[in-house]
């Protein structure tokens, strides 16, 4: 029996600086549990992402496609895979002081797409809000990762036993040809986008302004685990 193919659940925040390029990204959470490296796929562009995986122990595929409300700088985003999801950091291109009204092209709402409150800051209290440590999160060059085996366990990705058998492919996402991994494919038997234009209550615009108690509500000092 074929699995299912659903659209997961898409978690995001953002922060916003004019001066400080690094200030500004998109926290990005796509939520698919057990999902093991070699049956994810995730092709990162400017202009947005796709991503499918599978959850062997749900008996689900997953597929998603994003269109972004501006573009993005990929080579200075960074992604961690865990077992409960992937988690991505993406630089915005353009350092403005505004957030972006919203996460996508699109203004429709969309029923997968929630406010990551954990992370969420509101844009005037940005510079109140602990900085996260983003250190230990593997970067993202153009193209994506796709159709990866040979990988063990979950956590942080180790890229020398995924990219086993690939030449010219290093310990980390720097050596990657991507356009190589594209041509690989990902998920065979994979189905359309489950769905992805059915409204419903999300939260891809900024959700409003209000007084939260004790000034951290929606701060987050998680800290990312390290890719090697």
């Amino acid at each position: 029996m074929s699995a299912t193919t659903v659209t997961p659940e898409v978690l995001w925040a953002q922060r916003s600086n004019a001066t400080e390029p690094e200030k500004n990204y998109i926290y990005l959470t796509i939520s698919v549990p057990d999902c093991k490296k070699e049956d994810l796929k995730l092709d990162l562009k400017p202009t947005g992402l796709t991503f499918s995986g599978k959850s062997d122990s749900l008996k689900k595929s997953y597929h998603v496609e994003l269109e972004l409300f501006a573009e993005i700088d990929v080579d200075n985003s960074k992604i961690n895979h865990t077992s409960k999801n992937i988690e991505l950091v993406l630089r915005k291109k353009e350092a403005k002081e505004e957030f972006w009204p919203r996460l996508l092209k699109d203004s429709k709402k969309v029923h997968y797409l929630k406010t990551d409150f954990d992370k969420w800051v509101d844009e005037d209290e940005q510079e109140e809000a602990p900085e996260e440590d983003l250190g230990g999160m593997g970067g993202m060059p153009p193209g994506g990762m796709g159709g990866m085996g040979g990988a063990g366990g979950m956590g942080g990705m180790d890229m020398a036993s995924m990219m086993g058998g690939m030449g010219g492919a290093g310990g980390d996402f720097g050596g990657i040809d991507f356009s190589k991994l594209g041509a690989m494919g990902g998920m065979g038997g994979m189905g359309g986008m489950g769905d992805m234009d059915d409204e419903g209550e999300d939260d891809d615009e900024l959700p409003a302004l209000e007084e939260q108690e004790g000034g951290d509500k929606a701060k987050s000092s998680d800290k990312i685990e390290e890719i090697n």
